[in-house]
Formats: C-alpha cells, sequence, structure tokens
C-alpha cells in the first residue's frame, strides 16, 4: 500500500526517491513504497520529517500528554495544602482555560499543519522574534524535564531496589539508551510505543477511579464508606500560610498554580502536526476530545480523591516528603488506609511506565523543537536534516545529550543545582500557552482581515478571540503569582525573603522577553500586520496532498485507521 508523504517544510520540489519503480507520481508528490512498513513513509527531502503518525497514535499521544505523574502523584501536595474543595475547583478553572489554548492551537493546526509546529505559527501570523523566544523557551523546557523524567524513573526502581545496592546512574543510562534508540529508529516505532503506553496509561486512570469511588462506597477491606465526610471534617477548604478566609483563598490559588503545572504538556499534540497522517481530520479529533478527557480524568479523579484521603492524614503528609513514587501518591495514601495490599506495589509499577513514557515523548518534543526552529531558520541548518526514515538525527542527538544532566542528580552537591534548573524551566510551560493564545488571536485578525471565512476552516475554536483573550489574561496573572509564596508568607513559619526561589521562579519571564527584544533588535523584524499575514504558502500543496492520501485509502478499500482487535475492543470506546 502506497503511504502519504507530504512536506512539512514549505516547498514545491521534492527530491525524487531513490528506487523509480516504486514511486508514485501525485502532481509534484512522491513516495516511495518499498522496504517500508505500513504507515512509515520513506525518503522525501533530506529536510523533511515523514507523516507516520496515524489517527490513533495522534489521539493517544494528545491524552497521554495529559495524563502523568502530576495527576498521579502531583495531587496529593494540592490536596495536602488546600483541601478537596479548592483543589476540584482548580482543576476544573485550569482545565477549561487548557481546553482553549487547545481549540487555539487546533484552529491554526489544523489550517496549515507544520512541521515548524507553535512557533512557526508565531512567526508567520505574530512576528519571527515571538517563534524565536517560543520555540526556545519550549525546546528548553524539555531539554531540562527530560532529565527530570529519567531521574524519576530511577526513583521509582528505588522502591524495590535501594540506591545503595545499585547506584541510581545505572537506571538512569538504562533508561536514556532505550528512549533514545526509540525515537532513532522513527516516528512509526515511537508512535507504536506512545501509543500502547498512553492506551495502558487511560486504563490505569481508569482504574483509579472506579477504585477511588468503591472504596468512598464503603467498598474497600475495612467497609468504611467515607462519601463526603472528609469534606465536613476536617473541611473542604484548608488554611495555606494564613488563616481564616484570606488563608483559604491562598489555599486555593497555590493548587490552582499546582493544576497548571499537571495539565502542562497537553499542548505537545501541536508539535505531532508535521508528522500526522491526515492531520485535517486526527488533529480536530483529538482537541475537541481534549475536553471530555481533562472531565473525566483530571476533574473526577480529584473529585473522588477528595473523598477517600482528608487533607490532615499523617500518612499523606507522609507521601509528600517520600522519595519514592508509588509512597509518594495520595492514591496508594487511600489503598493503605482502607487496608489494601499488595496493589502498592502494582501501582509503583504503573507508575514506573508513566514516567517511561513521559521521558521518551519528552525527547521526541525536544528533538521536534530544535528541528522547526532549524527548519524556520532559527537555529544552524543542519539540525533539520533528516535521515531516510525521515528522522532529524542532529536534532535528536543535541537534545539527547542534554539528558545527561541527569546524572547530576546522583551527586548530592549538584542536585540542588538540577532542581534550580527544573523551577526555572516550569515557567516556561506557561509562556507557551500565553504565546499560542497570542498566534491564535493575530491569526483570528489575520483572518478577518483578508476575508477568510470560518466555513472555510477545517476545525474553529468554540469560543473564538473572545475566548483566547480571556484565557491570556488569566495565564498572565498565573504566571505572575506563581511563586506568590515568597511575597505572602509568615516570617515565623517561612522565614525571611526567599530570593533563590524568586529568583529560579522568575528568571523565565525576563529571559523570554529578552530573546524576543535581542531577535527584533538583530534581525531587525517587524510584526506581520494582518492584511499582509501569509494565510496561504503551503495550503494549496497540504490540500492536494491530503486528497492523494484519501483517494490512495479509498482505492485500497481501507476507511478510518483505528488499530487492532484490542484497541477498538478495550480503548477506541474511551474516546
Amino acid at each position: 500500500m502506497a503511504i502519504w508523504n507530504r512536506h512539512s517544510v514549505s516547498s514545491d520540489d521534492v527530491s525524487p526517491s531513490p528506487d523509480p519503480e516504486n514511486v508514485h507520481h501525485y502532481g509534484k508528490n512522491e513516495y516511495s513504497t518499498a522496504e517500508y512498513p505500513e504507515g512509515s513513509p520513506p525518503l522525501a527531502k533530506q529536510e523533511d520529517l515523514h507523516r507516520g503518525l496515524k489517527a490513533r497514535h495522534i489521539t493517544m499521544i494528545a491524552i497521554g500528554g495529559a495524563i502523568g505523574t502530576g495527576l498521579i502523584i502531583g495531587t496529593g501536595s494540592a490536596l495536602a495544602k488546600a483541601g478537596p474543595g479548592s483543589i476540584l475547583i482548580a482543576y476544573a478553572l485550569v482545565g477549561f482555560l487548557v481546553w482553549i489554548v487547545m481549540c487555539a492551537l487546533g484552529e491554526m493546526a489544523a489550517w496549515i499543519p507544520s512541521g515548524k509546529n507553535f512557533a512557526g505559527y508565531a512567526s508567520r501570523y505574530v512576528d519571527p522574534a515571538l517563534g524565536f523566544a517560543l520555540g526556545y523557551t519550549y525546546w528548553f523546557k524539555y531539554i531540562i524535564v527530560t532529565p527530570n523524567q529519567l531521574t524519576a524513573a530511577a526513583l521509582v526502581i528505588q522502591y524495590w531496589v535501594k540506591a545503595e545496592k545499585v547506584n541510581p546512574g545505572v537506571f538512569i543510562a538504562v533508561f536514556l539508551v532505550v528512549i533514545i534508540a526509540i525515537n532513532y529508529f522513527g516516528v512509526h516505532v515511537f508512535g507504536e510505543f506512545e501509543f500502547w503506553l498512553s492506551s495502558f496509561k487511560v486504563i490505569v486512570i481508569c482504574g483509579l477511579i472506579i477504585l477511588s469511588l468503591v472504596l468512598a462506597l464503603g467498598g474497600g477491606p475495612n467497609h468504611d464508606r467515607t462519601g463526603f465526610r472528609y469534606w465536613r471534617d476536617p473541611g473542604a477548604f484548608k488554611p495555606y500560610i494564613m488563616e481564616g478566609a484570606t488563608g483559604k483563598f491562598l489555599g486555593f490559588w497555590s493548587s490552582m498554580i499546582t493544576a497548571v503545572f499537571a495539565y502542562l504538556g497537553t499542548e505537545l499534540v501541536g508539535v505531532t502536526v508535521g508528522e500526522a497522517q491526515n492531520p485535517r481530520k486526527s488533529i480536530p479529533r483529538a482537541i475537541k476530545l481534549t475536553f471530555y478527557r481533562i472531565l473525566i480524568f483530571y476533574v473526577l479523579s480529584v473529585f473522588l480523591l477528595g473523598m477517600i484521603v482528608p487533607y490532615d492524614s499523617p500518612e499523606l503528609v507522609f507521601a509528600n516528603s517520600a522519595s519514592t513514587a508509588a509512597s509518594a501518591s495520595p492514591f496508594v495514601v487511600a489503598i493503605e488506609l482502607a487496608g489494601i495490599k499488595i496493589l502498592p506495589q502494582i501501582m509503583n509499577a504503573c507508575i514506573l511506565l508513566f514516567v517511561f513514557s513521559a521521558s521518551n515523548s519528552d525527547l521526541y518534543i525536544a528533538s521536534r523543537t530544535i528541528y522547526g526552529l532549524a527548519a524556520d531558520g532559527k537555529a544552524p541548518a543542519f539540525l533539520a536534516k533528516t535521515d531516510r526514515r525521515g528522522v532529524p538525527v542532529y536534532a535528536l542527538g543535541l537534545s539527547s545529550l542534554f539528558c545527561l544532566l541527569a546524572f547530576m542528580n546522583v551527586a548530592k552537591d549538584s542536585k540542588q543545582v538540577f532542581l534550580y534548573f527544573v523551577n526555572l524551566v516550569t515557567i516556561f510551560g506557561l509562556l507557551t500557552w500565553i504565546s499560542i493564545l497570542v498566534t491564535h488571536i493575530y491569526f483570528i485578525r489575520a483572518r478577518v482581515a483578508q476575508n477568510v471565512p470560518t466555513t472555510s476552516l477545517p476545525y474553529v475554536a468554540p469560543l473564538g478571540i473572545y475566548g483566547s483573550y480571556g484565557a491570556l489574561a488569566f495565564c498572565i496573572l498565573i504566571a505572575l503569582t506563581k511563586n506568590f509564596n515568597v511575597f505572602v508568607h509568615d516570617p515565623k513559619t517561612y522565614g525571611d525573603f526567599d530570593y533563590k526561589n524568586f529568583i529560579t521562579g522568575y528568571l523565565g519571564i525576563p529571559l523570554y522577553l529578552i530573546m524576543i527584544v535581542g531577535w527584533k533588535w538583530w534581525k531587525k523584524t517587524e510584526g506581520v500586520r494582518p492584511e499582509t499575514a501569509d494565510l496561504w504558502t503551503g495550503k494549496a500543496e497540504i490540500d492536494r496532498a491530503e486528497e492523494e492520501f484519501l483517494a490512495e485509502k479509498q482505492r485500497n478499500g481501507r476507511g478510518d485507521d483505528e488499530g487492532s482487535w484490542f484497541y477498538r475492543t478495550f480503548v477506541a470506546w474511551l474516546f
């Protein structure tokens, strides 16, 4: 079967395949069917990604990016600080914010699916300086987050094998080699791995939701029907830093910050558009379902968690100070309170797969982000070169080198420095959302100025420009207050001004602004006017290639890609 291969870099020229006997010609697009597995396109150009991610890959990668240790582990610290009522409201509000960001991204990505991802959209519709700053802040985030995930994997294994017995650096090295190999063997291999890992994550979360409901209704070994008991005693809202209503509000706002960082990574589906088959259908489909995934997997999970674990539980306090994954999960605390044996061991194995999936996808995002910058002329050109499988090997190699930072956690004297790095780059996730929303606002202005009707768009953000304006204001507010405890604190409890936390928590904002101003000064760039914004370059090529792809599927008698029997029977119905 012929496989669709269209360009992710705007171009009208395609290098011919080395085997003319196995090349199909459709206009100016050519692709080979020899020596490649189903879904894995062949050589097109030296700078082209291959569109080997199927609809089911995109769907599962989208949800996999939204489910991670932030939900299974991070919700425990939020519950202990703020109480069940605060985290329920916070996760629901931030979930709505994330949905608006994803809809904004989906509208632009469905119009012109580009391998330059959302940094390319910022350059195209707003200002090349914004594209430069957005691309590098996003890359900085993932070259730090990836080694952090590798460290987390080593900590998870310490639940079984103590550091005194086997140095954590051994496990870091093993995981690093594996994720580099998965990314190196092509996007089809990566897509299959992430598809099954994300499917497993969905099943685990669904299992935890069912278990939490059973425990809340008294179905555990202790037969204690908690219901809303913990909402009354110790209460739904816990004061944080201060007492009274002010303290309860600060507790709620701290859970808002925690919720934001739990959701970070949801936007990674925007990085996959350059390697997605039929992105005009698969990307909007993944975006549309984001709302329901957030509602079910996050909001329902934290709602039930608040019913089965009191925020003042001594076990929860221990979990928040624990260094191994299963011990740190509030769901494990609920399991132990209910008297269930063995399950914590199973949960730790599940968390290990969660962390492995996160490190694998994070390295993918890092490599494609720096590739997109190179393709857009904002990084050395060699980083945009790909091999015959469409893998940007130089971009992957450079991003992999930064994974060696994980070994800093092996030595105690360098571990604190690494933690400063992590705190520094977390702000970059919020700056990414801000940049996507700004880009969407400019995109809509350009559409209006150039009389492009919404009926011509494959996907339209439901709340339009006003939704993006509201979400933008909210994101800016959270970015400015994310480390509010360095300003609002009780000196008796928190001591003097925490300048280290202040610097590492907010340094990302001036770095972001400096990159924008610096690129504008160096390249003398100007902002893009709505009347002259480039809404069309590459679109005709994408339209033509999409028609050829769908026609080829019809000729071969294939409908939508729905995966294997197992996926259709046990997983697909969840979406």
